[in-house]
């Protein structure tokens, strides 16, 4: 072995559920993976993104106590409300009609 230290990787639960690749993955192999070093462990993450919601390597922080160097990531709710509000504007510009359950329709 020459000395260097591997880099560690875990895998948050925001990869796994944004990414069915790597909610796969983590079904078979855990959530960890050890790489000879960071630019292997990015390269791994952007090949699981190809396709599919991206998921990054974010560096662990310089106080956590954990065993790990950094942690696969994404944004998986940013990313749902963002294909939400795109839909519902899709919506909007399709109907032309105005809506018949308004708020001002309710007699209360």
């Amino acid at each position: 072995m020459s000395g260097e230290r591997e880099y560690v990787v875990e895998v948050k639960p925001s990869a796994r559920k944004a990414n069915g690749a790597v909610g796969r993955l983590v079904n078979r192999e855990g959530p960890r993976r050890t790489f000879p070093d960071r630019r292997s462990a990015e390269a791994w993450a952007e090949g699981l993104s190809e396709g599919s919601r991206p998921v990054w390597i974010r560096a662990a922080h310089p106080q956590d106590r954990s065993e790990v160097d950094g942690y696969l990531v994404s944004r998986r709710r940013q990313l749902l409300d963002l294909d939400g509000a795109y839909d519902k504007r899709r919506r909007r510009l399709r109907d032309t009609d105005a809506p018949v359950d308004t708020l001002g329709n309710y007699d209360g």
